[in-house]
């Protein structure tokens, strides 16, 4: 197994880059927005010059629409296929054909930034495996299930070399979403699953410092700005044998195993701010001197405008951790960098970020061990 962890961390670049070249089908927004044309029509006898489709999703501006119809547009639209979402703005834009036929926003003055309308409402598909996510995932947390590659240079000591490269193999599956009755509160169950594995670059064959395992059974919930998650998962830890059997033959292994339960909130504000905060506890641990609480909390900017002639979008982020077990210290993950829009694979959108981490170690038995790295690394996010 000389060979296996480079081969593992290479093949991670190696799915970045194919995927990248050969996404998923996206929904045809033409066919979206016909079929939408058709249901409003036909049910609500509405004709909407105004309706918006991009990336699958709707976009109804409510100056359009009484207030009896909110509930059923948005309920009908939802159940279209290929649609991931579909929202009402509480002030009117006006829209012109795009290339592809749909409809998009514009500006009335082309020399001015278009106005950021608030979403009222967004509504998301139902039924069983639905497409898109009641919340959001947290860009900045180092241990939010997602698919990624990093490469991160230690500042000062760490446990094994300066230079590593981080992967991650991870997904979150909605199984269920429902509305809670003639409302726009709707709530989804599912999995939440990953593994995180850290690498020695330096060492003659890349070795594997350390993989961590995460398995969940989650719920979430949205209401218009405001979303919830909450998750009762299972988390294990696991050194790589060439890092034992190479450096540390001293190290006491930790058999770093437990089971536990958080739950975060979620707002989000005008112009793609994002505030959340949360905490949760551990039960049935090994070692059994874990202390329990945690809280964690942060802010995101996913930038509204792109640019256009790119087609990228700005991203910053912050997450913070303070742990019991290390004192309530705290443990601050950044990162900043570009979303690409044309990029999905899966509903997935590429993003490269640089990050920066100073806190308690978030690889597994090392949680103990003060770290400070910058990095970085592509990353698929919903």
């Amino acid at each position: 197994m000389k060979y296996a962890t480079r081969h593992l961390f290479s093949s991670a670049i190696v799915l970045f880059c194919v995927s990248s070249i050969a996404n998923a089908a996206v929904p045809d927004d033409s066919y979206i927005a016909g079929y939408a044309a058709g249901i409003l029509k036909a049910n609500f006898n509405l004709e909407l010059p105004s309706l918006i489709v991009n990336d699958g999703v709707i976009t109804v501006p409510t100056n359009d629409l009484v207030v009896e119809d909110h509930i059923g547009v948005l309920q009908r639209l939802s159940e279209i296929p290929g649609v991931t979402a579909v929202e009402l703005l509480d002030a009117s834009v006006s829209s012109q054909p795009t290339a592809n036929g749909t409809l998009a926003s514009t500006s009335d003055e082309s020399s001015k930034p278009a106005s950021i309308p608030a979403k009222s409402s967004v509504l998301f598909p139902t039924g069983i495996l639905p497409t898109g996510h009641l919340f959001k995932p947290l860009l900045a947390d180092p241990r939010w299930a997602h698919f990624s590659a990093a490469y991160r240079n230690y500042i000062g000591s760490n446990v094994d070399g300066n230079h590593n490269g981080s992967v991650s193999f991870g997904e979150t599956i909605p199984f269920y979403r429902a509305n809670l009755g003639q409302t726009t509160i709707q709530w989804e169950t599912g999995l939440q699953a990953t593994v995180f594995s850290d690498f020695n670059l330096g060492a003659e064959s890349s070795d594997l410092i350390n993989s961590d395992f995460i398995a969940s059974v989650y719920s979430s919930m949205r209401a218009g700005k405001f979303s919830a998650f909450s998750r009762i998962y299972h988390q294990s830890s696991h050194l790589g044998d060439e890092f034992l059997l190479r450096t540390r033959t001293d190290l006491e292994r930790v058999n770093l195993s437990y089971e536990g339960a958080d739950l975060r909130l979620s707002y989000e504000l005008p112009y793609g701010i994002r505030i959340y905060g949360g905490g949760g506890g551990i039960f049935h641990k090994e070692p059994s001197t874990l202390k329990p609480w945690s809280v964690q909390y942060g802010l995101e900017f996913r930038s509204p405008w792109r640019i256009a002639s790119v087609p990228i979008r700005p991203i910053i982020a912050v997450d913070l951790k303070n742990y019991e077990q290390t004192n309530w210290s705290a443990d601050v993950s950044a990162r900043t960098g570009i979303q690409f829009e044309n990029f999905q694979t899966f509903g997935r959108k590429l993003q490269f970020l640089l990050e920066y981490f100073n806190g308690n170690s978030p690889t597994g038995q090392f949680y103990i061990d003060k770290v400070e790295y910058l990095g970085i690394g592509a990353h698929y996010h919903y």
